[in-house]
């Protein structure tokens, strides 16, 4: 039987092969795509919204994430989670480089799910990770949202 996640990555990579990416990207749309290429590159400045959720671990909860020289250096925790994530553990709040990064790593070790959405102008917008399908509380959820390089 063919899983609703082994349907949806057969029906993303036929858009891919077909076209669609462009299409999609040319009105706006956001673009995913699973590919081991980073179709952006990280600026030294910008700013975030970053939604963890899923799994058990520290990284939990919505942040407002400033990075300057490539470097995380203000966050704001959004919620309570993510209030005592900022207070506790403030080196644990991620680049988007450091997301991308265990993305590649997911994939390298190759884990059961490494998704990557990205908007039209290449940044991420959802990374799904899934180490094993049939362990619980593995998964880890990064919801990129608000995202502004810093103006030249």
């Amino acid at each position: 039987m063919t899983s609703v996640r082994s349907l949806a990555r057969s029906l993303s990579a036929a858009a891919l092969s077909g076209g669609l990416i462009a299409a999609t990207a040319a009105c706006g749309g956001e673009v995913s795509a699973e590919t081991d290429e980073a179709p952006w590159q990280e600026p030294a400045s910008y700013t975030y919204t970053l939604t963890s959720s899923e799994g058990e671990r520290a990284l939990i909860g919505t942040f407002r994430v400033t990075v300057r020289d490539g470097k995380v250096t203000k966050a704001v925790g959004l919620d309570a989670s993510a209030r005592r994530v900022v207070r506790q553990l403030p080196d644990q709040v991620p680049t988007l480089g450091t997301l991308l990064t265990e993305l590649d790593q997911a994939r390298r070790d190759k884990a059961d799910t490494a998704e990557v959405e990205y908007a039209t102008d290449g940044h991420p917008t959802r990374i799904f990770l899934d180490w094993e399908k049939n362990a619980i509380d593995d998964e880890a959820l990064y919801v990129i949202s608000a995202y502004e390089a810093a103006g030249g």
